[in-house]
């Protein structure tokens, strides 16, 4: 059956052609993602924020400042997420054993929605805080919320950078990377809400930027956790064009119809494709090389896998489910 030789020639595939993710046969050291690069920033980034949000929250505290305990939260968060994100990446590399086929890859994926839940916790606490402070608000410490919301502008903007150019790449670094960057708006927010309350003394502005804090983590934290629920449900990847792959595949040569294509991330930065290609006449010694080269090449798609039958009328006689 046609399905042997293609074996072969993935198996070979994986070997050469898959460099974008460094992928090769000895799945221990030369598998290396993405996320690799990162482990430096992931470390500078957490003991950065780490100590961001003690010293938020204990001037938070002090300061008797809503919108800088949210800032302290915001910053909390990132901490878990990019934790998170570093375990997942580690784990990522782990090679493949036992029942996990695939290695710890799909980890990544749970790392993003662990960290969208954490989010919107951390959110209800601070939103809670903020509302009773509006009914009866309390003076805070201008000066000193200025300046330690003026450090988190520092810090997050910092951080932010770390993780900017591994963003289009990586779910759990666009997290992390997004997280940052809103960080550091967030904290402008405070001390700009700081500055006013010195100046015109209005202290419910110190809650209501709470508020408008929380608001914000919510929007950023649902397009995440909508699209690492859809990864979980193995939907194909943002921007996979499924139309494009369908033409492609029943354009190569000797292709009659194809049918069971199946586009799913293994990973937050890897995709792989399955699919039964009709060929009565059989594929040739590198059709199937050649097709997985072009479709990585062109849909960034690392993991293909492809089953050719010969006789369409009564389908692989291995599998006589897979007749359509």
């Amino acid at each position: 059956m046609a399905s042997h030789d293609h074996h072969a020639g993935h198996h070979h595939h994986h070997g050469h052609a898959d460099h974008s993710h460094g992928h090769s046969h000895d799945h221990g050291h030369a598998h290396v993602h993405a996320p690799a690069n990162f482990g430096k920033a992931f470390a500078i980034g957490i003991t950065l924020n780490i100590a961001l949000v003690v010293t938020e929250a204990v001037y938070g505290y002090i300061g008797n400042s809503t919108a800088l305990l949210a800032d302290a939260g915001h910053n909390l968060s990132d901490v878990l997420g990019l934790v998170v994100a570093w375990g997942a990446s580690v784990a990522a590399k782990r090679a493949p054993s036992g029942r996990f086929t695939y290695g710890f890859r799909a980890s990544t994926i749970l790392a993003a929605l662990a960290n969208a839940v954490f989010l919107l916790v951390a959110t209800g606490a601070i939103g809670w805080e903020a509302i009773l402070r509006l009914r009866e608000p309390e003076p805070i410490a201008g000066v000193t919320v200025m300046v330690v919301a003026g450090i988190g502008i520092l810090i997050n903007g910092f951080t932010a950078m770390l993780f900017a150019r591994g963003r289009k790449d990586d779910i759990n670094i666009e997290g992390a990377y997004l997280h940052m960057a809103a960080d550091a708006a967030v904290s402008l927010g405070v001390v700009v809400s700081a500055a006013l309350i010195i100046w015109t003394g209005w202290l419910w502005l110190d809650p209501v930027t709470s508020l408008v804090i929380c608001a914000t983590i919510l929007w950023s934290t649902t397009s995440l956790l909508r699209s690492s629920v859809d990864m979980s449900m193995a939907a194909a990847p943002k921007g996979t064009d499924l139309a494009a792959i369908r033409g492609f595949l029943m354009q190569r040569p000797g292709v009659s119809g194809i049918h069971d294509l199946h586009v799913w991330p293994i990973s937050t930065t890897e995709t792989a494709l399955t699919c039964h290609l009709v060929m009565p006449d059989g594929a040739g010694d590198d059709f199937l090389m050649e097709t997985a080269d072009k479709l990585k090449a062109t849909f960034r798609i690392g993991h293909t896998t492809l089953q050719v039958e010969t006789h369409p009328d009564n389908g692989c006689a291995l599998a006589p489910d897979d007749v359509v």
